[in-house]
């Protein structure tokens, strides 16, 4: 004797296959999407640090210059 379910649960096991299928697709975009934007903010971390690094180092040649002043 078939079962009169069989047909309700196949269909709904497709539907959640294709979901899965398309969440799997999306969850690849948003990774490769992340990967661009940690590139993005390595550089800018990077010229961050540099703009650090060169402040510090204007300060230093100040002070050691005596042309260092207080702010206004």
């Amino acid at each position: 004797m078939e079962n009169p379910y069989e047909q309700v649960h196949q269909n709904i096991l497709s539907r959640i296959i294709n979901n899965v299928e398309r969440l799997n697709e999306s969850v690849v975009t948003l990774n490769q999407e992340l990967q661009h934007i940690n590139a993005r903010n390595s550089n800018l971390e990077i010229m961050g640090q540099m703009c650090e690094n060169y402040h510090k180092s204007v300060q230093f040649n100040m002070s050691a210059t005596g042309h260092k002043q207080s702010p206004l």
